[in-house]
C-alpha cells in the first residue's frame, strides 16, 4: 500500500542510454502521488517515451538501460524487476500507437488484459461491463475485429485492456496521437472520470499540452532529455512564458492570445 507520506512513484535524476552509447535522458526527475493525474509534456524527441519505458521497465528490449538515478514504487526500488512483475505490482503501460491485436475482436483484446490476474469468468464478465460503462462504443463493437475499428476505438480498446488488469497506475504514451479533437476530448474526459470515481493514478505523456493540462493535477516538461519545469497544471497553463514558448501563444493588442512561432530549443530555465 502507498503511504500518504510518500509518492506512489518517484523518478529521481535518472540517466538512460541506448546501446551503452546514446544518452537519451539526463537528470529526469518527477513524482506521482496516488490518485493524481500527472502530465509529462514535451516535443517529439524530448524523451517522454523513454521516461515511461524506464518507469515500466520496458527499456531492455530496446537495448536501453538506466545508468544513473533511481525509480521507486511505493518507496521500493524497481531496478531489476521484470516488466511482468511491474504489471503484477499494478503498473500498466498503454504504448504509443495503441498496439491492439488486430485479428482478435474488441472483447477478446479486453479479456487479454485480465490474464495476468488469473481472474475467473464471473469476475472477467463483471470487469467487461465496467469497461463498457466507461466506453459504450466498445460494447457496440465488441464482436468486431479490432483491426477494423477506428483509431479512437482502438485507443479505447488499449486503455480498456489496461484497466482489465486492475492497475494502480496507468502510464499512457501519447493517447491523442492521430485522433480527431472530439475523440481526444472524449478519451481525456473518461480518463479523468476514472481518476475521480475509482482513484486511478495516471501518468500521461502528451504533445497536446493544452488538452493534457486541462485534465492534469500536476505536470512536468521535458526538453532534450531533461526535466526543465514542473508544477501544478493550472499554474503552468496560466504562465505567460509557458503559453508563449510551449503553446505558441502571445498577447495581442486587445489582451487576448494569438498564435506565434515557437522558438526552437529554448530553455525553460531562466
Amino acid at each position: 500500500m502507498s503511504s500518504p507520506d510518500r509518492p506512489l512513484l518517484s523518478v529521481a535524476g535518472i540517466e538512460v542510454t541506448y546501446n551503452q552509447a546514446i544518452l537519451a535522458l539526463r537528470g529526469v526527475s518527477l513524482e506521482v502521488a496516488a490518485g493524481q493525474v500527472v502530465a509529462l509534456l514535451g516535443a517529439n524527441g524530448a524523451g517522454k517515451s523513454t521516461t515511461l519505458k524506464a518507469v515500466t521497465n520496458l527499456l531492455q528490449p530496446e537495448r536501453g538501460q538506466i545508468v544513473r538515478g533511481r525509480i521507486l514504487l511505493d518507496g521500493e526500488p524497481t531496478a531489476g524487476l521484470s516488466a511482468d512483475t511491474m504489471v503484477e505490482r499494478g503498473v500498466v503501460q498503454v504504448l504509443e500507437g495503441r498496439h491492439c491485436f488486430p485479428q482478435l475482436t474488441v472483447e477478446e483484446n479486453l479479456v487479454t488484459g485480465a490474464l495476468a490476474r488469473r481472474a475467473g469468468r464471473r469476475e472477467v464478465a463483471a470487469d467487461l461491463e465496467r469497461i463498457y460503462g466507461y466506453f459504450p462504443r466498445l460494447k457496440e463493437k465488441r464482436k468486431q475485429r479490432a483491426g477494423y475499428t477506428s483509431g479512437g476505438e482502438q485507443q479505447m480498446t488499449a486503455i480498456g485492456r489496461a484497466l482489465m488488469g486492475k492497475p494502480r497506475l496507468i502510464v499512457l504514451d501519447e493517447p491523442s496521437m492521430g485522433l480527431a479533437p472530439l475523440v481526444v476530448e472524449e478519451i481525456f474526459v473518461t480518463l479523468r472520470d476514472l481518476n475521480r470515481r475509482e482513484g486511478l493514478t495516471l501518468l500521461v505523456a502528451e504533445q497536446n499540452a493544452a488538452t493534457a493540462l486541462r485534465y492534469a493535477d500536476h505536470a512536468y516538461v521535458l526538453e532534450n532529455g531533461s526535466t526543465t519545469l514542473g508544477g501544478p497544471a493550472a499554474e503552468l497553463s496560466s504562465r505567460e512564458d509557458v503559453r508563449e514558448l510551449y503553446f505558441g501563444l502571445a498577447h495581442d493588442a486587445e489582451g487576448g492570445f494569438r498564435t506565434q512561432a515557437v522558438p526552437a530549443r529554448q530553455s525553460w530555465l531562466h
